[in-house]
């Protein structure tokens, strides 16, 4: 495998003629996206919207190439469609999902919000659009596919426990009563839920696949859980696991990182790393020394792209992060070039021209090794 390896880190802000009401700028944005990124025959979509004869599937589809096109044109290594069939990757899971009910509109962070449910008896898989979803993306791409998940720690803990927690327990504590509800939740989801989209996407040729756990430190006591739940979804499953982690006290991650079944882990460091030139100070990957103190065994991919700015990046600020990450980690064979997170947050002339660097930037480090 080649040094720096690039790869997307799953979502994309979808395609303009999903997002906004349909008229000639939208349609001329879309004439320009097709062109740029040599979608097959883009002039039917455009003769489409024109004349608005169109299905909501049609369009989910031709998103999906078109994201997918980005994605290659950029030149990435391993790509995804950017997540355009999914609503969010918390409702879009639960979505398919018995035993769950939707309540509202939770806040995060600035204007994110996200539509909270309810686990009220245990969770079954009713529905897997995962399976047309790749199959999809499998005719088209013509780069490797990575299919990303959201784990089942992060659907436990984003979820309220309405069922697991008001069932008999003659035994414990309070707090050992609600450890134990915990512990059956996340492996409900684990068993009833992700493991068999898991399984579903590998039987149909899916050799990547990332699982995303964003609420893996929520709880620093409940690493351990994290880590168990993750090797439980993959024992077994011949494919390559990422585990994506944004955005977090990584430091909350030992021990228990070093049992996880994973062959890459996706991190946040570029969105708290300066924007100057230069390898000898790069604050934002010192986090890499306690990956390196700990002779972990997976790859890792710290972002060297931040999402959460319009700043394009230079390719020789993505060398300097990248050459700094592999003498911090002191194995450039296992350092993968990729973004912070997802870039759903950044429109896509943006997201473009931050995804071109980062290949370019890698390009360049690898370069300078070889």
């Amino acid at each position: 495998m080649k040094l720096f390896p690039t790869q997307e880190v799953g979502s994309l802000m979808r395609a303009p003629f999903l997002r906004k009401q349909l008229d000639e700028s939208v349609i001329s944005e879309t004439e320009y996206w097709g062109r740029l990124l040599g979608v097959e025959r883009y002039e039917v979509l455009v003769d489409k919207l024109r004349r608005e004869d169109y299905t909501v599937e049609e369009l989910r589809n031709w998103a999906s190439l078109y994201a997918i096109r980005l994605h290659e044109a950029a030149g990435l290594d391993v790509v995804w469609d950017g997540e355009q069939k999914r609503i969010e990757m918390y409702e879009h899971a639960l979505r398919q999902v018995k035993g769950v009910e939707f309540l509202g509109k939770v806040k995060v962070w600035d204007a994110e919000t996200y539509n909270k449910a309810a686990i009220k008896s245990k969770p079954q898989l009713a529905e897997n659009t995962y399976v047309p979803e790749f199959q999809f993306a499998k005719r088209h791409a013509r780069r490797e596919l990575k299919v990303p998940l959201t784990g089942p720690y992060t659907l436990a803990e984003w979820s309220f426990d309405e069922y697991y927690i008001s069932r008999p327990r003659t035994t414990g504590s309070l707090i050992e009563r609600r450890r134990e509800a915990k512990r059956e939740m996340v492996f409900d989801l684990a068993r009833e839920v992700v493991r068999p989209v898991i399984l579903s996407l590998v039987e149909n040729g899916a050799n990547r696949i990332q699982i995303d756990e964003p609420a893996a430190t929520t709880k620093p006591d409940e690493v351990g859980l994290f880590v168990e739940a993750f090797n439980e979804i993959v024992k077994g499953v011949n494919a390559r696991f990422t585990i994506h982690i944004c955005y977090s006290d990584y430091t909350l991650l030992f021990p228990y990182i070093l049992e996880a079944k994973a062959h890459e882990l996706s991190i946040e460091c570029a969105n708290k790393d300066a924007v100057s030139l230069g390898q000898d100070e790069r604050r934002g990957y010192e986090i890499l020394k306690l990956f390196r103190e700990h002779s972990v065994d997976f790859a890792l991919a710290p972002g060297v792209i931040d999402v959460h700015t319009d700043f394009i990046e230079p390719p020789e600020l993505v060398r300097d992060r990248l050459l700094h990450a592999a003498k911090i980690f002191g194995d450039p064979s296992r350092i993968i070039a990729c973004n912070d997170c997802g870039l759903r947050t950044r429109k896509w002339d943006v997201a473009y021209r931050k995804e071109v660097n980062l290949v370019r930037g890698a390009s360049i480090a690898r370069e300078t090794l070889e």
